[in-house]
């Protein structure tokens, strides 16, 4: 008699990050991709902003501290400002299915987002967390089939929607610069990887919906479903248009026309300056200059005021959001608040150590 076989284990999803930069369109291409049973991404975690954080946990090969660690990380899914629906992540399970591999807050991140693809009966998981592109050689070293989306936005266009969220700075020059160091790293990473990496234009989204949707289905190995086109069958689409001002317009067929709506938006000094600082990354990804892109780059004195005066403006946004959205006021302000005490209580253990 034949001894029988053990059932073969699921394979797990397979891991892609989106990269390299919010307010790129992000959203709109997660939203539509979700369409796919074999696909799915939930709201990002953003794990960007735990990162200062890490280095005041100290050694993660301790049993105690990597438990802390996926104990906050976990905490930190719960703070967000949207849930990931059905998902309940028990600390313990998580920290003994991952305790005997390479230790990282990614290892802990991804074993969430894995989990949640599993749940969802997914073939591809993808984290919209773009700030993570900096991380990306560790995210490869654990996970060694994992893929990156890399979206491109006009730097124009990109800024100017940078400089009204509260994520980011209220600042073009420090916003472009942001812009640069983002997209230096998405293009090395694609130019020393080719195979693992996509690339795509927002702007061609915008002209040609359904052949960018077809690109990164084939990019992906998904089968491109139609109702990829109609973003308005999405509840999670209407539920995040309703919850914040920076996602108003995720619920509506992309408008063509919004490419040159930083033309009103910024002066052309700001613009002059932008092209400037993105020059050769502009002119990379075919984007035509409208200056002479001859501003010189800035100097310390000339970044402190910016900063100066992102930081005044930053404060004020928090109070008219207050007025305007107190949900999203609320929800926003929980989490920055659940930072702010992770920092304190490390702060303490450091003094008492």
């Amino acid at each position: 008699m034949l001894a029988q076989q053990a059932p073969m284990a699921a394979r797990r999803p397979r891991p892609l990050l989106m990269m390299p930069l919010r307010r790129c369109g992000s959203h709109a291409l997660r939203l539509r991709l979700n369409f796919s049973p074999d696909f799915y991404s939930p709201y990002p975690l953003h794990i960007v902003d735990f990162m200062p954080l890490l280095p005041a946990y100290g050694d993660l090969g301790d049993d105690g501290t990597y438990f802390q660690l996926v104990v906050d990380v976990v905490g930190l899914q719960a703070a967000s400002m949207v849930k990931w629906p059905g998902m309940v992540f028990d600390p313990v399970e998580i920290f003994d299915a991952i305790k005997n591999e390479g230790r990282s807050v990614h290892r802990i991140v991804w074993e969430m987002l894995l989990r949640t693809g599993e749940h969802h009966g997914a073939r591809i998981v993808m984290d919209k967390s773009l700030d993570s592109v900096r991380y990306a050689q560790e995210l490869m070293t654990l996970f060694p089939d994992m893929l990156f989306l890399n979206v491109v936005r006009d730097p124009r266009a990109q800024v100017a929607s940078m400089n009204r969220a509260i994520i980011h700075e209220f600042d073009s020059t420090l916003n472009a610069q942001c812009w640069v160091q983002a997209h230096r790293a998405g293009l090395e990473l694609a130019e020393r990887h080719p195979e693992r990496v996509l690339n795509i234009r927002f702007e061609d989204f915008l002209s040609h919906q359904e052949r960018t949707l077809r690109s990164i289905c084939d990019f992906l190995g998904l089968e491109f479903l139609p109702q990829m086109l109609d973003v308005t069958g999405s509840d999670e689409a209407r539920q995040l248009a309703g919850m914040s001002e920076l996602w108003a317009t995720n619920s509506f067929a992309p408008v063509a026309a919004n490419k040159d709506k930083f033309k009103s938006q910024l002066s052309m000094e700001e613009i002059e300056s932008i092209e400037s600082l993105t020059h050769d990354l502009m002119l990379h990804y075919g984007y035509e200059l409208m200056t002479p892109a001859l501003t010189p780059a800035p100097d310390a004195a000339t970044l402190e005021r910016c900063a100066r005066h992102s930081a005044e403006r930053r404060e004020q946004a928090w109070r008219q959001l207050a007025v305007s959205n107190f949900k999203d006021h609320a929800l926003r302000r929980f989490r920055a608040d659940y930072l702010a005490r992770l920092r304190e209580r490390l702060e303490r253990q450091a003094v008492a150590a």
